[in-house]
């Protein structure tokens, strides 16, 4: 018994080793229920996280069940349901062949058309829906935005119509049916003629009497009012016009004085220009020829000072050599004189010599307190001569202050300093006695409309002085010459 429990142990610890074996062979057994091997192993870790879901999904049991519940859902969205439930009625026909009486019997074209009519068509038996499997509800499409508290508001109506109340949309459109509204006649030409006219920027005019007497706040919170405009945008920048009156010389046809004063005007306009371009010149220009630096002068502008220095240097050489025995002596006496001043500032000071400081201090007090008593004393008699200052400065003041008010009065028509450039005025538009001519057919045009209005704006202040942004290519030009053109030279 023993050896053959021992042998059957041996057995069957021997089929479990040849199954082991078989296993890590990585062979597919001949068998029909053999799996594959690296499927059979088991794998350890729990089952109760969601990588051990994982894992149980990819052994054999959790693969047959997918692909069975796979199956099923195919079956049902193909053919309605299971086919092995489905009757036989539904899988198979009976194929008895024609019918002779329907071959034989002829039907009429109301008949015919009655049973197309019933047929269903070929497409719409295609699109029908056979499936079993609901289709997905649209959670979103069934939800209302406040829903809850949309019901809760009906509910209360409800409430509230029970007990006799109306909502307010109901109780309007009751009004309405009840006092329907009358049409307003449109007002006719013969109205419009009758009604008196008025003058629209007047503080009494009709537009503003019905906001007559309310408070300003709501009406400019009603927008019904407009909110006031702070002073300084009613101050114009400049006081200049706005269009500025051609002189009379540049008409088409002035007279003789007119247009030798506009000429004069011009001429003193370019006098004024040349006069700035000479200064230019004369400033840039190059020295004369007796001013232009030689050799001889460069060197000795770079050897100005260096002699001098040498010959104080050499006195005080000198000096220092003669009197050696004298600078011993001053050196002497310096020391011996600053000896007793240090000894001196060491002592200490006696209880008599603070008492007597203290004394002169308090004297010293005493006496410029009596002092500015007595000056305060003699002001008194001083009152008309500081009156007589006091105007003065009054005076001064008030002539500083009507000096700068004629200084901004004058200033006022001038264009101020707004950019990094001043303001040019522009050219005089005028004309020389030969060009000009006595009929609009023939005048030569002066002047640009735009150029006008732009130089306007710069000289009232409202724009600053602007230049025409120049071209400036940021790399260098490369000129290449063509083989072909080469080759004809």
């Amino acid at each position: 018994m023993a050896a053959g429990s021992s042998g059957g142990g041996a057995g069957g610890g021997g089929g479990k080793l040849r199954s082991k074996s078989e296993a890590d062979s990585g062979f597919l057994g001949l068998r029909p229920t053999s799996v594959d091997p690296a499927l059979r192993r088991r794998r350890r870790g729990p089952r109760n996280k969601k990588r051990g879901w994982r894992r149980l999904a990819q052994e054999p049991l959790g693969l047959e069940v997918d692909q069975f519940l796979e199956d099923v859902r195919l079956q049902e969205r193909t053919s309605g349901g299971l086919v092995s439930e489905a009757p036989d009625e539904k899988l198979f026909f009976v194929d008895t062949g024609p019918k002779d009486g329907e071959l034989n019997k002829k039907r009429t074209k109301g008949q015919k058309r009655s049973l197309l009519l019933k047929k269903p068509l070929r497409i719409d038996l295609i699109l029908e829906n056979t499936s079993k499997i609901p289709a997905p509800k649209d959670i979103l499409a069934h939800q209302v935005p406040n829903a809850k508290k949309l019901k809760r508001k009906d509910q209360l109506w409800e409430k509230l119509v029970k007990q006799g109340e109306v909502p307010r949309d109901v109780r309007r459109a009751q009004a309405r049916l009840l006092n329907p509204p009358v049409a307003k006649a449109k007002p006719g030409p013969q109205d419009t003629v009758e009604r008196p006219f008025y003058d629209l920027w007047a503080k009494d005019n009709p537009l503003e009497r019905p906001l007559a007497g309310q408070d300003t706040f709501f009406l400019e919170q009603t927008k019904k009012k407009g909110v006031k405009r702070p002073p300084h945008l009613h101050t114009k920048p400049s006081q200049a016009p706005a269009v500025e009156v051609t002189p009379a010389g540049a008409s088409y046809n002035p007279s003789f004085e007119d247009h030798q004063n506009l000429l004069w005007e011009a001429h003193e306009v370019e006098l004024q220009r040349q006069k700035e371009a000479e200064k230019l010149e004369r400033q840039l220009a190059l020295p004369p020829a007796e001013q232009v630096a030689t050799q001889e002068s460069t060197f000795q502008e770079m050897c100005q000072g260096l002699l001098e220095e040498s010959d104080e240097e050499g006195g005080l050489g000198e000096g220092q050599g003669k009197g050696p025995e004298a600078g011993a002596d001053n050196t002497g006496g310096a020391k011996a004189s600053a000896m007793p001043a240090r000894l001196a500032a060491v002592e200490k000071k006696t209880e008599r010599q603070r008492q007597r400081e203290k004394a002169a201090r308090m004297l010293r007090v005493q006496q410029a307190a009596v002092r500015a008593a007595r000056l305060r004393h003699q002001e008194l008699f001083r009152l008309r001569g500081i009156k007589m200052q006091v105007a003065q400065r009054l005076a001064e003041l008030a002539r500083r202050r009507e000096r700068r008010r004629a200084q901004r009065l004058a200033e006022a028509d001038r264009p101020r300093r707004l950019g990094r450039l001043k303001y040019q005025a522009p050219d005089i538009d005028v004309q020389l006695s030969s060009e000009l001519s006595g009929s609009l057919r023939t005048l030569k045009p002066e002047g640009n409309i735009l150029r006008d209005r732009f130089k306007s704006f710069q000289r009232r202040n409202m724009i600053e002085p602007r230049e025409r942004a120049k071209f400036k290519r940021k790399y260098k030009v490369k000129l290449v010459e063509k083989r072909a053109f080469r080759e004809i030279q």
